[in-house]
């Protein structure tokens, strides 16, 4: 992923925290015909309970696949793969720019976006006992703000254990992390608070909120 420097986030926690609050990617690797992708919701693993990672490892992700995809088959095989989190993103306008009209209307479009790029080879878990847990870790992650949480326990369990035979599920144990705030750091101080204003004008809060955070990570 090209990475331009002001653009740069390389914050373990940052990325971890982001990556578990996306809480699906999309899984790419190489098959036999070419390149293979699937969406899966993912499991974000950090070595420790502390939720930062040594500086050894970024942890790791679980997922799974129906066992009749043919990616599931791909993956079995290893080789490195490569989970791409896609953030917040949105248009931004250069009628958002106080600069436009002091610079002759030199300003054009761009869209921003925090996107994070993770790299890892995959290593399959089958079998009831094992993806009972995983299962159980997705479920509740989900669950956990619902009045009445579901629980993988309220199914009858000879249903779960026929679910887990049709499925396999893969530990990525990530190698490198690399992540895009495209938040409008490269305009000047006013041209980002412009794009800050306009996005929350036309109701993206959200992306105007990243990108007056990314200002004042920049310092202003």
């Amino acid at each position: 992923m090209y990475v331009p420097n002001h653009f740069r986030e390389d914050d373990p926690a940052v990325l971890l925290a982001e990556m578990w609050r996306q809480a699906a990617a999309t899984l790419v690797s190489q098959g036999p015909g070419g390149l293979i992708a699937s969406h899966v919701p993912v499991e974000v693993v950090p070595e420790n309970t502390t939720g930062e990672p040594a500086s050894s490892t970024w942890g790791r992700v679980r997922c799974h696949l129906a066992r009749a995809n043919p990616h599931a088959e791909v993956l079995a095989a290893g080789g490195e793969v490569l989970l791409i989190f896609q953030g917040a993103e949105g248009y931004v306008s250069p009628s958002f720019y106080p600069s436009k009209a002091t610079s002759g209307g030199k300003a054009v479009p761009t869209w921003n976006y925090v996107a994070i790029h993770a790299y890892g080879t995959p290593e399959a878990f089958e079998g009831e006992a094992a993806l009972r847990p995983h299962l159980a870790a997705l479920t509740d992650r989900h669950e956990e703000l619902r009045a009445e949480p579901w629980a993988i326990a309220d199914a009858p369990d000879d249903f779960i254990a026929m679910m887990c035979k049709a499925i396999i599920g893969f530990d990525i144990a990530l190698s490198r992390v690399e992540g895009k705030w495209k938040m409008s750091q490269n305009r000047a101080p006013a041209d980002r608070e412009g794009a800050a204003s306009g996005l929350r004008a036309e109701g993206r809060a959200d992306l105007a909120a990243l990108v007056e955070a990314a200002a004042a990570k920049r310092g202003g």
